[in-house]
């Protein structure tokens, strides 16, 4: 019997796939970790702040995948790991790291988790979150001022010089290795429930 399941969930920038994992954590709690693609960028330290600013975070290469497939086998493996973590605002790892413990459920998040075949194949199930374009650069905008203390044109430079080019090349294409394609994200409460009863048939044996 299968001793771990590992949910993938992908999708471009502003989806919905965050909303989405929340929405399945919320149900089992301590049973489920999320471990985000993004808390694996590059730390870039070497690089003055300026030039951090310019580079490219939507393309594979910005991350450290290498770390997060390490780290998703050591789960797997019932071992505790210490995952990165990321500023957003300096563009730049931390010092810190946050401790995950394991878990019967482990899902994993991020716009590029499917373009990496290796990861890919550590997944039981990948479901990527398919939403239209204008409503994913508004919750972008929304989120990256809000939360990120980032000023409207800068936004909107990334999105056009990188975010876009790069949904474009890697991410889109990227579900074609996905098991389910789920309109809206979070706000599919369809696709939520039929994701929350196959868990819940899992844990249970």
């Amino acid at each position: 019997m299968q001793d771990v399941m590992v949910i993938g969930i992908a999708g471009g920038s502003g989806s919905g796939k965050t909303t989405l994992a929340q929405n399945i954590k919320e149900v089992f709690n301590d049973e489920i970790v999320i471990l985000c693609h993004d808390y694996y960028y590059k730390s870039n330290e070497g690089i003055p702040f300026e030039e951090r600013k310019k580079l490219n975070y939507d393309h594979p290469d910005s991350f450290d995948t290498d770390l997060l497939i390490e780290q998703l086998k050591k789960l797997k493996e019932n071992k505790v790991i210490h995952h990165p973590v990321y500023s957003f605002v300096e563009h730049t790892r931390m010092n810190e790291t946050i401790e995950v413990k394991p878990a019967k459920v482990i899902i994993v998040e991020g716009i590029l988790i499917f373009e990496n075949k290796e990861l890919c194949d550590l997944m039981d199930i990948k479901v990527f979150v398919d939403t239209d374009g204008d409503v994913r650069i508004i919750r972008r905008l929304l989120r990256d001022v809000q939360e990120r203390g980032r000023d409207l044109d800068s936004v909107i430079n990334q999105y056009l010089s990188t975010v876009k080019p790069m949904h474009e090349e890697f991410v889109d294409p990227s579900k074609r290795r996905a098991d389910i394609i789920i309109p809206e994200g979070g706000e599919n409460t369809v696709a939520l429930e039929m994701l929350l009863e196959r868990i819940k048939n899992f844990i249970k044996y």
